[in-house]
């Protein structure tokens, strides 16, 4: 076996999660490769368009006490804030079932929060000084992020899932309508109370981000290679490297950061696990006549408007459906249509509009999956992060590392091992 500084790590996914754990483990010593079959920082990954926050408060699972109850809406409303695919439903319902049980009790929310604190709790600090570390700070605004109600009782109807964040040390102050407007001065005026998390910071160009850390690896030795990962290179239970189309690839450890395409590669490693597809889109406005010096995300349509080097974003709505399903562009007109009525100054306007649409990789308890795979410990988990992927990626990349190196990890793993959904498949060989 390689000693230490000498190991060589591919790193499967060349999205957020990947680049970070790239960037930690070459800062560790090791020789690294990316693998991925585009370019970093296009429209092609989630990383690019994300809804740019990077919140101590992401920590709450998207499924709920009670969620059952809504699931003929989810199957019958296709632009309703969560939605599923009705054609997609047969393939989807184990998922689905997961999903509605990891949320059931009051108790599993706050256990599951409490989990995503582990990584999200420090999360605007360490981006800071990742672009610090990257000449990337103009790309990281730590200004605060601002969550919208309409009044206090709106906040009231939600307060228990605020004290879990409580709970968790998110850092919160509650906001007049009079300290609202002087945050957020373009804001409808129907909102009146608010919760500004003072902590919070935001990246006003995630795919720049990204972009930019990969040239960042690549300038301080990393290769990043653009190509298709066929499978695993294994023997006797033991990595010997990738399977590529462009040719094969040794290397003494993977780390699997592919995103929704990660499924595949975990169960050659023998961890057949629950993976779909949580469909993001966004609208993004070029020419408006104002900018959000400190985000926000209107409760009532639980979508995040960020100011970024493009203009205006409104990110956010959730349809589970297979990856390759065609976009429900409806989705989008919902988000313009609420940013329209958000900010009174975009009323009667015509807009240059871009739209997108990508796929979040998620599990159904709301967790990633970080940890070592159950049958080729040579191989490391890292994904499933769904909306807290941007947010989550630098603890993700700690606790990579600390699992490549042996040493105890400075953040508890456990919370996300694959072993927590018990699918392990026998090992398989080349094919």
């Amino acid at each position: 076996m390689s000693n230490f500084h000498s190991r060589h790590i591919a790193v499967i996914g060349a999205g957020i999660v990947g680049l970070c754990v790239a960037e930690r483990l070459l800062s560790e010593g090791h020789r690294v490769t990316v693998v991925d079959p585009a370019a970093p920082g296009g429209a092609q990954a989630a990383s690019y368009g994300n809804g740019a926050f990077i919140s101590p408060a992401s920590v709450l699972p998207m499924s709920a006490p009670g969620l059952w109850r809504q699931v003929p809406k989810m199957l019958l409303d296709p632009t309703g804030a969560l939605s599923v695919r009705l054609r997609d439903l047969p393939g989807l319902l184990p998922w689905l079932w997961a999903f509605l049980r990891a949320g059931n009790r009051p108790g599993n929310v706050a256990r599951i929060a409490g989990d995503l604190n582990l990584l999200l709790r420090d999360a605007p600090a360490r981006h800071a000084e990742l672009a610090a570390r990257t000449g990337q700070s103009d790309l990281i605004r730590q200004t605060g992020l601002l969550y919208a109600f309409r009044d206090r009782a709106a906040w009231q109807a939600e307060c228990s899932v605020w004290q879990i964040r409580a709970e968790c040390g998110v850092v919160m102050e509650d906001c007049t309508a009079a300290r609202l407007r002087a945050l957020a001065p373009d804001l409808s005026s129907d909102y009146g109370f608010g919760i500004l998390i003072s902590e919070g910071a935001h990246c006003v160009d995630p795919g720049g981000y990204v972009a930019g850390l990969a040239r960042y690896l690549t300038v301080s030795g990393a290769e990043l290679r653009q190509d298709r990962v066929l499978g695993l290179d294994l023997s006797g239970g033991q990595l010997r490297g990738l399977r590529c189309a462009g040719g094969d690839l040794p290397c003494d450890r993977a780390v699997i950061a592919a995103g929704i395409a990660s499924a595949p590669f975990a169960t050659e490693a023998g961890d057949r696990l629950p993976l779909a597809a949580e469909r993001g889109y966004h609208v993004e406005i070029a020419d408006v006549p104002f900018r959000l010096d400190v985000p926000v995300m209107p409760q009532d349509g639980k979508m995040a408007n960020v100011t970024t080097r493009g203009g205006l974003r409104a990110a956010g709505q959730v349809e589970i459906a297979v990856p390759d399903a065609p976009p429900n562009w409806a989705r989008a007109e919902v988000l313009l249509s609420h940013l329209k009525r958000s900010y009174p100054a975009l009323a009667g306007r015509s807009h240059d509009l871009k739209r997108w649409m990508g796929c979040r990789p998620s599990m159904p308890d709301g967790k990633p999956v970080i940890g070592r795979a159950s049958a080729v410990p040579e191989v490391i988990h890292a994904f499933g992060h769904g909306h807290v992927g941007l947010a989550s990626a630098p603890a993700t990349a700690e606790i990579v590392a600390d699992l490549i190196a042996g040493r105890p990890p400075r953040r508890d793993s456990a919370p996300f091992s694959p072993a927590r959904f018990g699918c392990g498949v026998a090992l398989r060989g080349p094919t």
